[in-house]
């Protein structure tokens, strides 16, 4: 076969069979298609849309001044970490940085009151009940002491297991695994009792999709997990054994919708139940009521000081942008994480 092969190449002097020159060409085309494929992966690769895609989001950059229900408090804390990935706050208002094998602890007024020094890189963190620190170390959960001492840790739930975000109640522990797409619910053994949110027709769930690695879950009031489907715009209602409620949630670039590849990257709970989420790509924190109905926003590009391009996505290089991420405490106010400069920015009501 080699051998015809080769004397179909070496004597191409426009004697090729047209089937054979279409046949490569067809070859080649698929084989093209194949590679771009997995080079940037489905729509949202990196975190964003592809060229295909893209379109100038200007004009959404500006926000009405009614529909901003929310002022900056102080100047931003500057953590001085090179790299951060969670902020939480606690029932006395402290505030809790995760980033750089460290959690940075700030009091309610803003002082920097320790560093707590991790053994690996703290990709999600819950402050529970008792005042102690569950983290996601990437793939595993330590149980930690507010002063820092390992309490427990667990094994990593499965292979390649990237954790992005946690929750718990008196009874579980839920952590949401962006690469295999489901949220693990531990007991408080760290014995793993079900999964959430893997593909089930017949329980009419159809599965989270996650382009770009930001997966975030929020414990409610009403004992069902919220949790973010990125990739479908919107939020899920479940029960503690996966089964799917309800959701909420539009795609759309308008202010009221989650637009791009795969927002919201965020999502807290408010204190008269409502939501705060944040977008990348068009970077913006808005506020939802409990039935998911839009009320307002915190803060868009111009008050969160963003001065990168705003494009979903222009070519498949710009897809890369960081997600900000948020937090709320009793008293309404909301933290909002810039991970591209590692400060916090505080909004209470106007």
């Amino acid at each position: 076969m080699r051998r015809i092969w080769g004397v179909l190449l070496i004597k191409q002097t426009g004697k090729i069979h047209s089937a054979i020159l279409t046949g490569l060409v067809l070859a080649v085309a698929v084989l093209a298609g194949v590679c771009a494929f997995f080079l940037f992966d489905a729509p949202g690769s990196n975190g964003s849309l592809g060229p295909e895609y893209s379109y100038d989001i200007e004009h959404y950059a500006k926000i009405d001044s009614a529909l901003i229900l929310y002022r900056q408090v102080g100047d931003p804390i500057r953590t001085g970490l090179t790299k951060t990935h969670a902020v939480t706050v606690d029932g006395q208002r402290q505030l809790y940085i995760a980033g750089d094998r460290t959690i940075v602890v700030y009091t309610a007024q803003g002082r920097r009151q320790k560093d707590i020094p991790l053994e690996g890189e703290p990709t999600c963190l819950h402050v529970d009940s008792d005042g102690a620190l569950i983290v996601g170390l990437t793939d595993h959960i330590v149980f930690l002491e507010n002063t820092g001492v390992v309490r427990n840790q667990w094994e990593p739930p499965a292979a390649g297991a990237l954790l992005t975000s946690i929750a718990a109640d008196k009874e579980d522990v839920f952590a949401a695994d962006a690469v295999n797409k489901v949220v693990w619910r531990y007991n408080r053994k760290g014995e793993i009792l079900n999964r959430l949110g893997q593909k089930d027709p017949d329980r009419n769930i159809p599965g989270i999709v996650i382009p770009s690695p930001y997966f975030d879950i929020a414990a409610y009031p009403d004992g069902l997990l919220r949790v973010v489907n990125p990739g479908r715009h919107w939020i899920e209602a479940c029960t503690p054994d996966g089964h799917r409620e309800w959701h909420w949630g539009i795609s759309g670039i308008a202010v009221e919708g989650f637009s791009g590849c795969c927002n919201p990257v965020s999502l807290a709970v408010l204190p008269d139940g409502g939501f705060v989420t944040a977008e990348k790509g068009l970077v913006r924190v808005k506020v939802y009521d409990a039935e998911g109905e839009f009320v307002g926003v915190v803060a868009g590009p111009e008050q969160l000081g963003w001065i990168e391009p705003l494009r979903v996505c222009k070519t498949p290089e710009e897809c890369k942008a960081k997600g900000f991420d948020v937090a709320a405490d009793a008293d309404g106010r909301i933290y909002i994480l810039n991970t591209f400069n590692s400060t916090v920015m505080i909004f209470e009501k106007k």
